[in-house]
């Protein structure tokens, strides 16, 4: 069966809110695990690795993956 034939046109399989899902599940990632990295920096960082991240890159991508997340769901909600 091939998906746009005559007697299917309108049916999507992945749903017609993709995007805008995989925006909130992409922004939200990129925010919380911004987040937790700052909160919880590895331990025992290996040779050549920083001891905590850096701060102003870190709220950059918190602020622009909070901004994403919440653009999707706007767009999923409306």
């Amino acid at each position: 069966m091939i998906f746009g034939e005559d007697g299917d046109a309108g049916i999507n399989p992945l749903g017609d809110d993709l995007l805008p899902l995989l925006l909130v599940a992409m922004g939200g990632a990129l925010a919380i695990g911004t987040v937790v990295a700052l909160v919880r920096p590895p331990r025992n960082p290996k040779t050549g690795d920083l001891t905590r991240p850096p701060l102003a890159r870190s709220i950059v991508m918190i602020v622009l993956g909070g901004v994403a997340a919440i653009w999707g769901l706007a767009s999923v909600v409306t």
